[in-house]
C-alpha cells in the first residue's frame, strides 16, 4: 500500500493524503521521505495551481509512529541528528511550495501533525479535530516543528502549549492562529473547495510572488531597501504577460486567460 498519494487533478489541484488509516496516519521515516519527494514535486510542476494536503481515514495523523519510535530509542547521536534533519528538510520542503497549501484536517493532530498544519497557508479543521504539543510528555521537545508552529501561533501561546502538552480543540485552534477555519466534518470538502476556486480565479503566477511577498515583508525590517523591493515587485508584474492579461481582460470586461478553461 503506498501511504502518500499523490493525485493532480485537470484543474490543477495536487492532492497530497496520508493513507496510513490503521495506525492513525501516524508517520515514520520512510512515510517522511515519501511525503518530501511528493513535496518536491508538485514545487517542480508548473501545472499545478494549488496543493492540498489531507489523510485517509478518521484522524489526520496521530505523530510519530510507534514503532518508528521504539527503534529511535536504540539511535546512536548521530542517527537520531540524520533522523531529525529527514523530518526538517521534509517540512521546509512543505513551506517552500510556491503554490498556495491547504491543511484538511479532521480527528487528531498531535506533534510533527501540528507542524504540517503549521507549514501550510491556509488550514481548514472540522469541529472534531484537536490537536496536542505532545512531545513533552515523552521527556522530548517539538523542536524541528518550532519555528512554523511559533510562526503560526506566535511565542506566547507556544510558551503553553510546548510545556503543557495539554489537548485542544478546533476552536481553539482558530482563536490562537493555527487554523483559518472549523467546520462541521461533511463541510470540509466544500469549504476547501470553495477556496479552491477563489485561488483558480486568480492569476497563477500573482498568486506564487504573493505568498513570496509575504515572506519577504514579514522577515524585514521596514526601511528604504524593503520599500524598493515592494516597487520593484509590482513593476514587474504590471509589465510581465499575466500581469498585462489582467489589466486587459478587467479593462475590456472580459476574463483572463486563465479563467477561460
Amino acid at each position: 500500500m503506498n501511504k502518500v498519494d499523490l493525485k493532480i487533478d485537470h484543474r490543477g489541484v495536487a492532492r497530497i493524503n496520508l493513507n496510513n488509516p490503521e495506525k492513525h496516519n501516524a508517520f515514520d521515516d520512510a512515510i517522511i521521505l515519501r511525503l518530501d519527494a511528493a513535496f518536491k514535486a508538485v514545487s517542480a510542476n508548473p501545472d499545478v495551481r494549488a496543493v492540498v494536503l489531507g489523510s485517509n481515514g478518521k484522524h489526520f495523523s496521530a505523530g510519530a509512529d510507534l514503532e518508528w519510535m521504539k527503534r529511535m530509542a536504540d539511535y546512536s547521536y548521530e542517527d537520531n541528528l540524520a533522523d531529525a534533519r529527514a523530518l526538517a528538510t521534509m517540512l521546509l520542503s512543505l513551506k517552500q511550495i510556491p503554490q498556495p497549501t491547504i491543511a484538511r484536517v479532521q480527528g487528531a493532530a498531535y506533534g510533527g501533525a501540528v507542524g504540517l498544519v503549521s507549514c501550510c497557508d491556509i488550514a481548514v479543521a472540522s469541529t472534531q479535530a484537536s490537536f496536542a504539543l505532545s512531545e513533552v510528555k515523552l521527556g522530548l521537545v517539538p523542536a524541528t516543528i518550532s519555528p512554523y508552529v511559533i510562526d503560526a501561533i506566535g511565542a506566547r501561546q507556544a510558551q503553553r502549549y510546548f510545556v503543557t502538552a495539554e489537548r485542544f480543540k478546533a476552536q481553539r485552534g482558530f482563536d490562537i492562529g493555527l487554523v483559518h477555519e472549523v467546520v462541521e466534518n461533511q463541510d470540509l470538502d466544500s469549504t476547501i473547495d470553495q477556496l479552491l476556486e477563489h485561488i483558480l480565479a486568480n492569476g497563477p503566477r500573482a498568486v506564487q510572488i504573493g505568498k513570496e511577498l509575504i515572506n519577504t515583508v514579514s522577515d524585514r525590517k521596514l526601511d528604504q531597501s524593503l520599500i524598493d523591493h515592494t516597487c520593484e515587485v509590482i513593476a514587474h508584474i504590471r509589465v510581465s504577460t499575466e500581469g498585462q492579461e489582467g489589466l486587459n481582460a478587467f479593462l475590456k470586461k472580459r476574463n483572463p486567460q486563465w479563467q477561460r478553461d
